[in-house]
């Protein structure tokens, strides 16, 4: 499944009407971020982008030439973006040193999550770019999570929304200046969300369990947790994640799994090459021959779909995830 970019989306829309329209920014530009209040002069020329989410982003909004770099990619580009992409230098698929980041000498540094700019973050914290003069940017996802709960990702008392996404590509197209190109790409997402959730209704015993991975089978796995955009997926496609803790990342023994018997096995694919259960073809592999885990009736009854691991993250791959989930269902006749 393809979907144009919001560039050219944009221009589709615009050649209809046979209107150019372009709503400028104006400068300088304050933007309420996380509790913090950040002026940008201009429009930022060699910005770095810290996860997957923020690169992707910047890249749907037609902004590869004003990208000094980016890190942290727990899977492959978007298709449609690669060509884009090829073009902006990676620092690394996993977490960079702050020494990589500065040494892009980056105008704007925009980061994913509180791991790559945050109060404990082991890469950088906002005082770092702040002493530097340069702005930085966090997602609102990961600002909206609190970290009582002991977890480095942090824990949600509500179910992640797409709006926060919204608003995250909202602000990074004023910032820079790019806000029709912002509005295609926001309008575009909710007339996808709006038509899974018409297609998907409400069925209040249709569980999902969501895997992301693990170090071996022998380890607790990393699932995506009941608030996150995990449980976003399950309510998008009429059903609820089966893990219900609050922490977005809780790490669960397969005890745990067995006594959860999740409808839907979602088994994530992550490309970064870490572990050897980070492909879903290892991770379904294991679900089939484990003695004891092949006896769970979803993997019984062969309902295993498969997913970008990125989806898990508060990103914009969430719907595209949910999207590849939807596909697989409607094929094993779950409607």
């Amino acid at each position: 499944m393809t979907f144009k970019t919001a560039p050219a989306i944009a221009s589709i829309a615009l050649a209809a009407s046979g209107t150019i329209l372009h709503a400028e920014t104006s400068y300088p530009l304050t933007i309420e971020n996380c509790g913090q209040s950040i002026t940008f002069d201009e429009a930022p020329q060699n910005a770095v982008a810290l996860g997957q989410n923020s690169a992707e982003i910047m890249l749907l909004l037609g902004l590869e030439d004003r990208m000094a770099a980016t890190a942290f990619w727990p899977n492959s580009v978007l298709p449609e973006l690669e060509e884009a992409n090829d073009g902006v230098q990676l620092l690394t698929v996993e977490f960079p040193t702050l020494e990589s980041v500065l040494s892009t000498q980056p105008d704007f540094v925009a980061a994913m999550l509180t791991t790559l700019m945050g109060p404990d973050s082991k890469v950088a914290q906002r005082t770092d770019f702040e002493t530097l003069g340069i702005p930085s940017y966090l997602s609102p996802s990961a600002c909206a999570t609190t970290m009582d709960s002991g977890d480095a990702y942090g824990s949600r008392d509500a179910l992640w929304s797409m709006d926060l996404l919204y608003q995250e590509i909202d602000d990074l197209a004023r910032i820079f200046d790019v806000t029709d190109r912002g509005d295609a790409l926001i309008a575009d997402f909710k007339a996808r969300e709006a038509a899974l959730r018409e297609e998907f209704s409400d069925t209040e015993d249709r569980t999902f369990l969501f895997w992301f991975s693990s170090p071996s089978p022998a380890d607790d796995a990393y699932l995506g947790g009941g608030n996150g955009p995990s449980g976003y997926i399950a309510d998008i496609l009429g059903g609820s994640n089966a893990i219900t803790t609050d922490a977005d990342w809780p790490a669960v023994g397969w005890e745990g799994i067995m006594a959860a018997d999740p409808t839907i096995f979602v088994a994530a694919q992550v490309d970064r090459n870490r572990w050897d259960l980070d492909t879903a073809e290892n991770k379904i592999e294991f679900l089939e021959s484990d003695p004891t885990v092949s006896q769970m009736e979803a993997v019984q009854q062969g309902r295993i779909v498969t997913m970008s691991g990125a989806a898990m993250n508060p990103s914009i791959r969430t719907l595209y995830g949910a999207e590849q989930v939807a596909e697989q269902m409607k094929a094993l006749d779950l409607p």
